[in-house]
C-alpha cells in the first residue's frame, strides 16, 4: 500500500469519526438533524452522477407527496418532489452553461419548438403580469416539471425498459394511495359527499385524482392484453389494471369518465383507420348541428334536475345538468369570469397562475352558486385551455393548443412508422393515455401540479422520444429499399 492510498485511508476514517461525534453531541442537546447529512449526500451524488436516477425516484415519490400550502400567499409546495425538482432545474442549467447547449435533434422537434414558444411567452406576461411574485412562482414551477421529465426525460426514454420502468414507478405509490382511498371511502359508506375528501392528503380533490388514474389506464389495458409478455406479468398488469378501474370508478369523478370515453373513441378511429379528413368532416358536421339546434339543446339540458348521486346512471345524467348542479355551474361561473377577464386583458393576459386572485369582481351575482365565494379563492378556472386565456392572453391559450396538436401528431407518427410491436404499442398507449388528458383539459386544470405534470410532460417526452429514436423515417426507409 503506498503513501497516498495510505492518507486516503486516513482520511476517510478521521470524516467518519468527525461525523459520529459531532452527532452524538446534537443528540445529547436533542438536535437530530445531523443525521440528515447522510441521505443529503445521497443525494448530492444523485444530482452529480446520476440525474436520470433521480427523476425516477421523484416519479416515485409524486404520488405519496403532500402538499404544504401557505393561506396568506395562496401558494403552496409539494415535499419532497418540488424542493428536489427545482434541484434538478438548477443542475440543468449548470450543465447547459457547461456544455454550451442541448441535443439539437431535440431542441429541434416540433413538440420542443411549440414548448419553447409557450414558455417564452410564459416568461414575457410574468413581466406583464398583476402579482409578478405568483406568476413568477408558477414559471419557475413550469420549468421544474417540464425540465426532468420532457428535456431530461427524452434521453432517459432512449432506453425503452425505462419507459415501463416510468409508469411502473408512479403507478405502484398510486396503487398504495387508491388502496388507502378506498379503505377511507369504506368507512364513509362510498358516498358521493365524501368522495371530495377521501384522498387526501395526497390528492386535493376526486378530480384530480381521476385524472391522474385516467392517464395511465391505457398502458395498462395495452400491456394487459399483450399476448408475447409472460403469464405472470400479464397477471401483474392485469391486477394493476383493476385497481386503477376500481380507483377511478369511485371516485366518482365525471370529467374522468368522459376523459375515459374520449380516449376509446380515438383508439376506434385509430384502430378502424378512419382518414383524418373523415374526422374534420364529421367533426364540423356535429358543430354545425349544435349551432343550428343550440336552442333547443339549451332548453333540454335546463330541464335535467339530476344533481350528482351514488348511482352510477343517474351520476352521468347529471353530467349535462346545467340547471340545478353546483359542481357544473359553478364550472361555468368559472369559465365566464375567466372570458371576462380576457375581454379586458386580451393580449397579454392577467399574468400566469394569477386566475385565482383576481376572477372574485368578475363573477355575476345571478352566475354564482352555493360553492361560490365573494372573494373568489376557491381555485383556478377548471380549463387548461380557457385558464391560458385569462392568464396570458390568447397567445397563452393558443401555443398550449399547438403543444396539444404538435404531441397527437408525433403520437400518430409514431404509430404508424413503428416497426417495433412494442414500440408501436406504446406509442398507442401513451398517446391515448395523453388523450384522456386533452380531453379533460376542458373541464379542470392539473398542471400547475406535480401529481398530474410529471405523467403529462413524461407521456410527451416519451413520444417524443420514440419518434427520434426508435421510429425510422420515410428517407430512412426509401434509402434502405434501393
Amino acid at each position: 500500500m503506498n503513501l497516498i492510498e495510505k492518507y486516503r485511508i486516513y482520511i476517510v476514517y478521521a470524516v467518519s469519526l468527525a461525523f459520529i461525534v459531532l452527532n452524538c453531541y446534537l443528540i445529547i442537546q436533542d438536535k437530530y438533524y445531523g443525521l440528515l447529512a447522510p441521505v443529503l449526500l445521497i443525494f448530492l451524488f444523485l444530482y452529480i452522477f446520476s440525474l436520470d436516477k433521480l427523476i425516477l425516484l421523484i416519479t416515485f415519490l409524486t404520488p405519496i407527496a403532500i402538499n404544504f400550502k401557505d393561506p396568506d400567499l395562496g401558494v403552496g409546495i409539494s415535499l419532497p418532489t418540488e424542493p428536489l425538482l427545482l434541484g434538478v432545474l438548477v443542475v440543468f442549467i449548470l450543465k447547459l452553461f457547461y456544455d454550451g447547449g442541448f441535443n439539437k435533434k431535440v431542441v429541434n422537434h416540433p413538440v420542443t419548438i411549440a414548448i419553447i414558444i409557450n414558455l417564452i411567452w410564459l416568461g414575457i406576461t410574468v413581466l406583464t403580469s398583476e402579482i409578478p411574485i405568483v406568476s413568477l412562482k408558477f414559471m419557475i414551477a413550469r420549468l421544474w416539471f417540464v425540465v426532468p421529465f420532457y428535456f431530461i426525460g427524452i434521453l432517459i426514454f432512449r432506453n425503452i425498459r425505462n419507459i415501463k420502468l416510468f409508469n411502473w414507478l408512479y403507478v405502484l405509490p398510486l396503487l398504495v394511495v387508491i388502496m388507502y382511498t378506498l379503505i377511507n371511502h369504506a368507512g364513509y359508506g362510498f358516498d358521493k359527499p365524501s368522495s371530495n375528501m377521501v384522498m387526501k392528503p395526497f390528492y386535493n380533490d376526486h378530480t384530480a385524482y381521476g385524472a391522474v388514474i385516467a392517464l395511465f389506464i391505457p398502458f395498462f389495458i395495452g400491456f394487459s392484453l399483450r399476448k408475447d409478455s409472460g403469464k405472470s406479468q400479464q397477471l401483474a398488469n392485469f391486477i394493476v389494471l383493476f385497481i386503477l378501474i376500481l380507483g377511478i370508478i369511485f371516485s366518482y369523478s365525471r370529467a374522468a369518465w368522459i376523459s375515459m370515453a374520449f380516449a376509446l373513441m380515438i383508439y376506434c378511429i385509430i384502430a378502424l383507420k378512419i382518414k383524418f379528413r373523415w374526422v374534420m368532416a364529421g367533426t364540423f358536421i356535429l358543430a354545425g348541428l349544435f349551432y343550428l339546434f343550440s336552442f333547443q339543446l339549451m332548453d333540454r339540458l335546463e330541464r335535467n334536475k339530476q344533481d350528482s348521486s351514488t348511482n352510477f346512471t343517474e351520476h352521468i345524467q347529471s353530467m349535462s345538468n346545467i340547471s340545478s348542479d353546483a359542481s357544473n355551474l359553478e364550472r361555468i361561473n368559472r369559465w365566464n369570469s375567466a372570458l371576462r377577464l380576457y375581454s379586458e386583458r386580451p393580449f397579454w393576459g392577467w399574468g400566469p397562475g394569477t386566475y385565482q386572485f383576481v376572477y372574485a369582481p368578475f363573477q355575476r351575482s345571478k352566475e354564482k352558486t352555493i360553492i361560490s365565494t365573494n372573494t373568489g379563492d376557491m381555485g383556478n378556472a377548471h380549463s387548461e385551455y380557457i385558464g391560458p386565456l385569462s392568464e396570458s392572453g390568447m397567445l397563452g391559450m393558443l401555443t398550449f393548443i399547438a403543444i396539444v396538436i404538435a404531441a397527437t401528431i408525433t403520437g400518430l407518427r409514431v404509430y404508424k412508422r413503428a416497426e417495433s410491436k412494442e414500440v408501436k404499442l406504446i406509442s398507442l398507449v401513451i398517446l391515448l393515455g395523453l388523450m384522456s388528458y386533452f380531453a379533460h383539459g376542458l373541464l379542470n386544470n392539473f398542471l400547475d401540479t406535480d401529481k398530474a405534470s410529471v405523467p403529462f410532460w413524461g407521456f410527451i417526452g416519451i413520444l417524443v422520444s420514440l419518434d427520434l429514436y426508435h421510429t425510422r423515417k420515410k428517407n430512412d426507409r426509401a434509402t434502405n429499399s434501393k
